[in-house]
């Protein structure tokens, strides 16, 4: 029987939701010797290998996924989610402006960014970015928790205070 990527990339996925990683990632790199120009191989051994706790590893398999396929959004997101985990606020937020390039209206790539000036005490601009996260997406409850730390560090108590309201809606509609 000829072994076919697709289904090893499934096998893969199932063996990785029950945590057993070591074998799943077996499963990848066999899907890899087969069709090594697979992105979704990359981007899916990549992941396994974040929710295992390699991030090394992760990062190697996320760079080569966003090499095969440089213009896909949860690609760039991912990628550059794993260069701030690991402190490289520069690729990271590079990874961001190359995926708002593409697409101006993706909230978690502004929020993303936020963070990214957050973390480097850059407060306004991180306003700004969830600003724009929050205003493209108003339900989006991260981009309004993370709108309103920033508000509090930059005492607009005002600003604050709506995050705050806006967040006791959502929890409200959503019950």
């Amino acid at each position: 029987m000829i072994e076919q990527p697709e289904k090893l990339n499934n096998e893969a996925i199932i063996l990785a939701s029950h945590g057993d990683f070591k074998s799943a990632i077996a499963y990848f790199k066999r899907a890899l010797s087969l069709e090594q120009n697979n992105y979704l191989l990359w981007f899916n051994m990549g992941l396994t290998y974040r929710d295992s706790g390699d991030m090394d590893n992760a990062l190697h398999s996320l760079e080569k996924a966003y090499c095969l396929e440089p213009q896909n959004q949860e690609v760039i997101e991912t990628l550059a989610t794993l260069y701030l985990i690991k402190k490289n606020f520069k690729k990271s937020y590079e990874l961001c402006v190359k995926g708002l390039e593409d697409e101006k209206t993706n909230s978690h790539l502004w929020n993303l960014m936020g963070v990214i000036e957050f973390q480097q005490g850059n407060f306004s601009d991180a306003s700004n970015n969830f600003e724009m996260a929050v205003m493209i997406n108003p339900y989006y409850e991260d981009a309004l928790y993370n709108l309103r730390d920033t508000y509090s560090e930059l005492n607009n108590t005002i600003g604050a205070s709506e995050c705050n309201k806006r967040l006791k809606e959502l929890r409200k509609s959503f019950i």
